[in-house]
């Protein structure tokens, strides 16, 4: 087997390098110019769902739960994602949504939000839960593959560039900076950074263990438990084009509001700090996956989902690599897509 060189050791890199591991590859080097489970994995809200509003989306969570469960706690709580639905316009769009999902066998149900304690529901009009859906913790979740990896033979190399690693194949894994590298390959990747935050709240006393990841359909805005706080989080104002993570803290008062209004129980919480990171955002916000050139493959562009679709991934591109193909469908994340006008935007970037 010739050497293969994954760059990029968050979770897509390690996924991919553990599963090329796990079929047989013997000649496999995870590198990062940083450290392993660095940049946005580090940042990651953590959450793990099936509900999207395409098809393709929907697959790729869907092959990506069962890995997750295996895991269990505390690298992974099955606590669910709850959307909340305020308006006539949401709960259409919510319930096309899980028609879609429901189609395609994700366990999307309606249901009452106020078995929820503390939630405010009085605006809401409908909601829908998958309760297969969780949280987990990107870095351990990353450091845990990479620890299969590396027991499987895998060399991991930190503060090492991939353009300095000789291997035959390489697999760009780079988040927000894969174009970058992708450009000292040659290859045009159409991915760029874009600046997300995560709010952590002051400690609350008696968060219940299964308080699931909460979702207002409409705003988007978001909160899940970790430990005994809550982390918010929701889509800027304006996007924010930026290399530069920095936290815009004149949000904060109105994500506190928010919070506040939505679940009783954080009424007294205030903000405490947050932080940044980068999405590697696409034109259609679903991900390059697969060859982009003789030698070269990506999988990149995840658009803030690619912890959750990590172990699916790092499966289908590994068979790809070993076998010529795979056997998941993964023409929908081809690079080609954009030169030929074949793309579906995914609309729920969380």
């Amino acid at each position: 087997m010739a050497r293969v060189a994954v760059a990029g050791a968050g979770a897509i890199g390690a996924s991919v390098a553990y599963h090329l591991a796990l079929a047989g590859a013997r000649d496999v080097v995870l590198c990062d110019a940083g450290e392993v489970a660095g940049g946005a994995t580090s940042k990651g809200m953590g959450g793990v769902r099936q509900q999207f509003s395409t098809a393709a989306e929907v697959r790729l969570a869907q092959a990506s739960i069962a890995f997750f469960e295996s895991l269990g706690p505390p690298y992974f709580l099955q606590v669910g994602y709850l959307f909340l639905a305020t308006t006539e316009e949401g709960l259409a769009a919510l319930e096309e949504r899980r028609a879609l999902q429901a189609g395609l066998g994700v366990p999307a149900e309606r249901v009452d939000p106020s078995y929820v304690p503390g939630l405010a529901t009085d605006d809401v009009l409908g909601a829908v839960v998958c309760r297969t859906d969780g949280v987990g913790s990107p870095p351990d979740v990353t450091r845990e593959l990479v620890r299969r990896a590396a027991e499987l033979g895998v060399d991991v190399q930190e503060g090492t560039r991939v353009e300095d690693v000789e291997a035959d194949t390489v697999v760009i894994a780079c988040g927000a900076w894969s174009a970058e590298v992708g450009r000292a390959f040659g290859i045009d990747l159409p991915v760029r950074p874009l600046v997300r935050q995560l709010l952590l709240t002051t400690p609350i006393e008696g968060l219940p263990d299964d308080l699931p990841m909460t979702i207002e359909a409409e705003s988007g805005f978001h909160f899940r438990r970790r430990e005994d706080r809550l982390v918010l989080a929701m889509t800027d104002p304006r996007p924010r084009w930026d290399e530069d993570p920095w936290v815009d803290e004149s949000l904060f008062e109105d994500r506190r509001a928010r919070l506040a209004a939505r679940y009783g129980p954080a009424a007294d919480a205030s903000i405490e700090g947050g932080w940044a990171g980068l999405y590697d955002m696409t034109p259609d916000a679903h991900p390059i996956v697969g060859q982009v050139a003789d030698g070269v493959y990506a999988a990149c562009g995840f658009s803030g989902h690619g912890f959750m679709q990590s172990p699916a991934v790092g499966a289908a591109l590994a068979e790809e690599i070993l076998a010529g193909e795979s056997s998941f469908d993964l023409s929908p994340y081809r690079l080609d897509r954009f030169a030929g006008g074949e793309v579906f935007p995914e609309t729920l970037v969380l």
